[in-house]
């Protein structure tokens, strides 16, 4: 895929692969906007805190309000590495729904829930919980069983496979770079 700058890595391109999806203009930037976007196609899920940061790393200094594919990707790329923005997995998100299910019912009526995600810790907007709620609510009884709403949202992302390939290969070049053979003086 040619966009115009240099990518290193199969985790670089597929960022980039990314970010140029949400570059209307095609001029390798983004309204910050879509920083969120970008992040969450990439199967990242990242906090609102997170999203701002990735902005403030990624703007522009000529064009404020758009992030440069420039700054986006190596910055991207060394969160990926660091694992930052990793979606919960499978056995965390039954936790944290048992959690609120003291009476082992394993389910959690949509008032229950919806009270929860527009309340508690980052609270969903209201398009995000029209949007949520045609793949958790069970047509059938309008609860939320949890252990198959689980399974919808369940899906591993490659791009932190990708991530881990390239930060071990990053890792060998560098201790390949420190062994070296030293010269010796005849």
């Amino acid at each position: 895929m040619e966009v115009g700058v240099t990518l290193n890595n199969e985790l670089e391109s597929q960022i980039a692969e990314a970010f140029c999806i949400f570059d209307t203009h095609g001029d390798k930037y983004i309204d910050t906007r879509n920083v969120g976007n970008v992040l969450r196609f990439l199967g990242c899920v990242p906090t609102e805190k997170e999203v701002q940061n990735v902005i403030k790393a990624t703007e522009s200094v000529d064009y404020p309000g758009e992030s440069a594919l420039t700054k986006f990707v190596p910055h991207v790329s060394l969160l990926l590495m660091n694992r930052q923005m990793e979606p919960a997995t499978t056995e965390k998100l039954l936790e944290a729904f048992e959690t609120f299910d003291p009476e082992n019912k394993k389910y959690l009526t949509m008032e229950y829930f919806g009270k929860l995600m527009s309340e508690e810790g980052e609270p969903f907007t209201t398009e995000e919980m029209e949007a949520m709620w045609p793949v958790a609510i069970d047509p059938i009884t309008g609860n939320i069983p949890f252990t198959f709403y689980i399974n919808q949202l369940k899906h591993k992302p490659k791009i932190y496979d990708i991530a881990e390939v390239v930060k071990e290969e990053l890792a060998q070049a560098e201790r390949e770079k420190g062994k070296k053979p030293q010269q010796t003086l005849l």
